[in-house]
């Protein structure tokens, strides 16, 4: 229909044609595309991560207090003369005794890297009848299932009956995973300073904010470091790419659920998370994992929690592969090793022994876009069929 040659027109003149034609193209013809009604999307970047443990103002669940750490166990086991010389007195840090006091195994071995060449003292375990959690096992008693083992049940801290929580009960007197302890702080400081194992939840099918039958809630890992503002702060909106080998996202869990007065809920599933913390990175499996995210009202951010069954072997790779940072974060692996094994309460292996112990965990988030591994391809050919058109003729821009 036109025929130019670009010599002819200056950039003014194929500009002002540029506008006539998209007036001409939206008054007199029919609509080149319709817009099917689709659900929202919607992104969020998970910015802090704790084990959910119900913490009272005076320690009420640790009725005993709570437990020593590698450096109390090792200095109350020596006689007098060697504490003083292996302690200076009391005047070398926790740091430089860190040596000696993680080699207390029967033959000097690290009880950290081999937490039953030890005698572990007992745990102190949580006590009370107030949890985080969700119901895990379908049970109102705990009793065993094709599924779980015996176990107590919590009350929601919401008033949710017949919660579980064994994670809470396993650490819940341990200092270090406080929500104050060096453990989750330091975890939480390292992500956002290095942007390791972080986080993203992306909502699919969004069609009401405040309740919505059927939503997809998908998990992937954030390969861009967080976005913060003068203050340090999260900052809201930022893109983050989802890390890929081969166009395919290395993290890509997916569960369905649904909105109910604005708390994203979902169903049960395997979900697998990035996670790194304490210089030590790791895959997290959660099984049987459900998901409880509120949306703040001007869409800004999120707070939610996570709640499934963790492997005992997971959680003592973490908690005993930590390294010297135990020297000031206050536990002892082989206790929190025995106890784990003890107290499981999810998934018997074949021998009737439970292999995982229920969880929950308390997140924070900020909405974020969330650009997928095609994304750039996409996004190189207009959409819009006017600036396919203007971009045919050349005089696009």
């Amino acid at each position: 229909m036109f025929k130019f040659q670009n010599s002819i027109f200056e950039t003014g003149t194929k500009a002002a044609f540029a506008a006539a034609l998209v007036c001409l193209l939206s008054v007199y013809s029919e609509p080149a595309f319709s817009v099917e009604k689709k659900g929202q999307t919607l992104g969020f970047v998970v910015t802090t991560w704790n084990f959910a443990l119900n913490e009272t103002r005076f320690a009420d669940e640790c009725p005993m207090g709570m437990n020593p750490g590698y450096d109390e166990i090792w200095w109350r086991g020596l006689s007098k003369d060697d504490r003083a010389k292996f302690t200076d007195n009391g005047l070398k840090s926790r740091l430089d005794r860190y040596q000696f006091a993680i080699r207390r195994g029967k033959n000097g071995e690290d009880v950290a890297m081999n937490p039953t060449s030890a005698n572990a003292p007992p745990l102190l375990l949580a006590q009370g009848p107030a949890s985080y959690g969700m119901n895990l096992d379908g049970t109102d008693d705990g009793r065993a299932t094709a599924k779980s083992c015996k176990h107590d049940k919590y009350v929601g801290l919401d008033g949710t009956p017949a919660v579980d929580n064994q994670l809470y009960r396993l650490l819940g007197c341990v200092y270090g995973y406080q929500s104050y302890g060096q453990y989750q702080v330091n975890a939480n400081e390292n992500r956002k300073s290095n942007g390791l194992g972080m986080t993203l939840i992306e909502i699919t099918g969004v069609d009401d904010l405040k309740n919505d039958n059927e939503v997809i809630v998908n998990f992937y890992r954030s390969i861009d470091q967080y976005t913060l503002n003068g203050a340090g702060g999260f900052t809201a909106f930022s893109s983050y790419r989802i890390d890929a080998a081969n166009g395919k996202p290395r993290y890509n869990s997916s569960v369905k659920g649904k909105i109910v007065d604005g708390v994203v809920r979902t169903e049960s599933n395997d979900v697998n998370l990035p996670f790194y913390g304490n210089y030590t990175y790791m895959n997290q499996l959660i099984r049987d994992m459900r998901l409880h995210l509120e949306l703040s009202d001007d869409g800004v951010s999120a707070r939610g929690m996570v709640a499934g069954y963790y492997g005992v072997d997971q959680l003592t790779f973490y908690a005993c592969g930590v390294g010297p940072i135990a020297s000031s974060g206050f536990s002892d692996c082989p206790a929190i090793y025995k106890a784990a094994h003890e107290i499981a309460d999810g998934h018997p292996d074949s021998e009737g022994k439970c292999t995982t112990l229920s969880s929950a965990f308390n997140f924070a988030a900020v909405s974020a876009f969330i650009v997928h591994p095609n994304a750039d391809a996409a996004s190189a050919a207009p959409a819009n069929p006017i600036a396919r058109l203007l971009t045919a003729l050349g005089i696009g821009g």
